[in-house]
């Protein structure tokens, strides 16, 4: 699986964790965090590194808009460490990487 697609995932989990548990959105995200979603898939589909890419937040380049990184940012510190009972694969994995 490629670097980015495998960030596309992990990043949607993470948001759809936040929606199910701050805004009771089951089935589908909320209107708010599908709108995060698509910027964050977007942004990953343009980011230079290409398969090379680091963690966003070691990166030198911010590519987010800083309304949309403060958000992203958000959701991650809430769902972060959540990640290890609900997708602990994907916690472990995201770990190593940011040690890389």
């Amino acid at each position: 699986m490629s670097s980015i697609r495998y960030e596309k995932e992990t990043v949607e989990k993470m948001i759809r964790l936040y929606c199910r548990k701050k805004h009771k959105f089951v089935k589908e995200l909320c209107p708010e965090c599908a709108k995060v979603s698509n910027y964050a898939s977007a942004r990953l589909d343009n980011c230079p590194f290409g398969d090379e890419k680091t963690a966003c937040s070691e990166c030198k380049i911010h590519c987010y808009k800083p309304e949309m990184r403060q958000r992203i940012k958000e959701i991650m510190r809430y769902s972060g460490l959540r990640m290890l009972l609900y997708h602990p694969f994907d916690f472990v994995q995201h770990m190593l990487k940011d040690k890389k």
